[in-house]
């Protein structure tokens, strides 16, 4: 039996991150999916582990080539996808797939595959929380932190087309609010 999909967006600083990886260490038969992205690796990331780096020409020949469930340019020159052949690979193992990744890209892959999925926003308790946290994380310029909030403000607005919304405003009841909802969604026989 294929698995079944676990999507996880919200907008940067949210800890949706935080929450996918918490989950990948319960027994749920979770398998992280791997974006793949143009943009340059942060300190510390891994080809294959954290994403898949791809040059644009390589990224957008794979646009070309219909290799994409569905890719988004986020910023100028800054793409990011998930690969048709990633998710197929962990499904075809009877493993369920868990994305993290932004509220368009979720929003589609839940079109996509509808009740095969469940979409959850993590929505942080507020904007300036937000703020707070991306300075906090002290990984990018106060420009890009500025443009991170105004992206997050736009994503907000997505909220609607989530099976369930986590606010995370105390991470250890977002991370049992988390293991629950994917718990009883993973436990479904498919007969809803």
């Amino acid at each position: 039996m294929k698995g079944k999909l676990v999507i996880f967006s919200a907008p940067s600083g949210a800890g949706k991150t935080t929450i996918v990886k918490h989950l990948l260490q319960q027994d749920l038969e979770l398998e992280f999916s791997v974006s793949a992205t143009s943009r340059e690796p942060r300190k510390g990331e891994v080809n294959g582990i954290d994403y898949y780096f791809l040059t644009v020409d390589e990224f957008r020949k794979k646009i070309e080539n219909g290799e994409f469930l569905e890719w988004e340019e986020v910023y100028s020159g800054i793409f990011y996808g998930t690969l048709k052949s990633e998710v197929e690979r962990i499904r075809s193992k009877g493993k369920n797939v868990i994305f993290d990744v932004d509220v368009v890209g979720g929003s589609n892959i839940k079109k996509f595959y509808g009740t095969e999925a469940l979409a959850v926003f993590v929505k942080p308790p507020s904007v300036e929380e937000l703020k707070h946290r991306l300075k906090n994380r002290s990984t990018e310029s106060e420009e890009k932190i500025k443009m991170r909030i105004a992206k997050a403000e736009k994503e907000l607005e997505y909220v609607g087309k989530f099976d369930v919304i986590i606010v995370n405003d105390d991470l250890p009841k977002a991370l049992i609010e988390a293991e629950n909802v994917v718990s009883e969604f993973l436990s479904e026989n498919g007969e809803n």
